[in-house]
C-alpha cells in the first residue's frame, strides 16, 4: 500500500514536481497561466513554499495536460511523469519521409504542436526552410513523387510560420556540408554558382532578420556526428532516416535527443553570433 502523505507534504511535493515540470518544458508562469486559463497569481500561489493548500482537480488535470505529465505525478501518486496514454501509444511511431506532400504535412503539425517551444534541428543537407527557390527547382528536378513547385511551396509556408511564431529555432549543420555547398562537390556538384552566392545571400538576409528567434550554427563531423534530427520543445523527438522518421514521445528519449543537441552546440566549429559573418566570408569564397 502506498504511503499516505499529509497535508503539507503533499503540497510540497505538488509545488516541486510543477517546478520540475515547468523548467522541462520550458515554461513561464505567464505561459502556464495563459495555457490552463487562470491568473498568473494563482499559479504564483501554486509555487509559493508557505502556501500549503492545494489546488482543484480540474486545475491539476488542466496544467498536467499544459505540461505533458500525469496528474498522478503531480499529486505524488506515481513515480512516472508520463501520462499512461503517451506511454502506451505514443511513445514511438513511425512516418513516411519520401519527398511528397504528405511528409511535409506531417512534419508541418510537428511544428505546430510545438509552437512556443525551443525547436532544434540537425538537416539532411541544407536546411528546407531557409532554401532559395532555385536551390529548391534544382534540388527536387530529378523527384519523382514531388515537383519543385510543391516543395517550395511547402518551404515558404514553413518559413512564413516561422516568422509568426514564438518558438525560438536552433539549427545545426555539418560544416562540410557546409563546405561542399561553397565548393559544389560531393551532393551540389553541378550547381551554379550564381545560385550558391543567391543561397548564402538569402542565408545572410534571413538570419539577420530573425536573429536571435533563428540560431544558426556549424559543427564539424569529424569531432561530433548527429544523424539528422528535429527535437520538438519537451515532447517529441524525430529523426530521419531515408524512407521514414522515427518518432519519440517518451521524456527519456526526447531528453536524450536536446542533450544531444546541446553537445553539438557546445562543440560547434562556428557559433550562432559567427554564423553571418562566416557566410559573408564563404561568398568570397565562390
Amino acid at each position: 500500500m502506498p504511503d499516505i502523505l499529509d497535508k503539507s507534504t503533499r503540497a510540497s511535493v505538488f509545488r516541486d514536481r510543477l517546478k520540475a515540470a515547468m523548467a522541462d518544458a520550458e515554461t513561464s508562469r505567464a505561459a502556464l497561466a495563459r495555457a490552463v486559463g487562470i491568473d498568473r497569481s494563482t499559479v504564483t500561489q501554486m509555487l509559493a513554499t508557505e502556501d500549503v493548500r492545494m489546488p482543484g482537480g480540474h486545475v491539476v488535470a488542466n496544467v498536467a495536460t499544459a505540461l505533458g505529465v500525469s496528474s498522478d505525478w503531480l499529486l505524488g501518486l506515481s513515480d512516472r511523469p508520463e501520462r499512461v496514454s503517451a506511454l502506451i501509444d505514443t511513445s514511438l511511431s513511425i512516418s513516411d519521409a519520401g519527398r511528397a506532400t504528405g511528409a511535409d504535412d506531417q512534419i508541418f503539425a510537428w511544428h505546430e504542436e510545438a509552437a512556443g517551444y525551443k525547436i532544434r534541428h540537425v538537416p539532411a543537407t541544407m536546411p528546407d526552410v531557409l532554401k532559395t527557390d532555385a536551390l529548391m527547382q534544382w534540388e527536387y528536378a530529378p523527384a519523382t513523387v514531388k515537383t519543385p513547385g510543391q516543395a517550395i511551396a511547402a518551404a515558404h509556408a514553413r518559413l512564413e510560420w516561422m516568422r509568426g511564431t514564438t518558438s525560438d529555432y536552433e539549427i545545426a549543420i555539418a560544416l562540410h556540408e557546409f563546405e561542399s555547398f561553397v565548393a559544389g562537390t560531393g551532393y551540389y556538384e553541378g550547381l551554379d554558382p550564381e545560385i550558391r552566392r543567391e543561397q548564402l545571400r538569402w542565408f545572410a538576409e534571413v538570419y539577420d532578420q530573425l536573429f536571435p528567434s533563428l540560431r544558426l550554427f556549424l559543427y564539424d563531423a569529424r569531432s561530433v556526428f548527429s544523424a539528422p534530427l528535429t527535437v520538438f520543445g519537451p515532447r517529441l523527438a524525430v529523426i530521419y532516416v531515408g524512407r521514414h522518421y522515427i518518432a519519440f514521445r517518451d521524456r527519456e528519449r526526447v531528453q536524450a535527443n536536446s542533450r544531444h543537441f546541446d553537445w553539438l552546440v557546445r562543440e560547434a566549429t562556428v557559433s550562432d553570433r559567427g554564423f553571418g559573418g562566416h557566410i559573408r566570408a564563404a561568398l568570397e569564397r565562390i
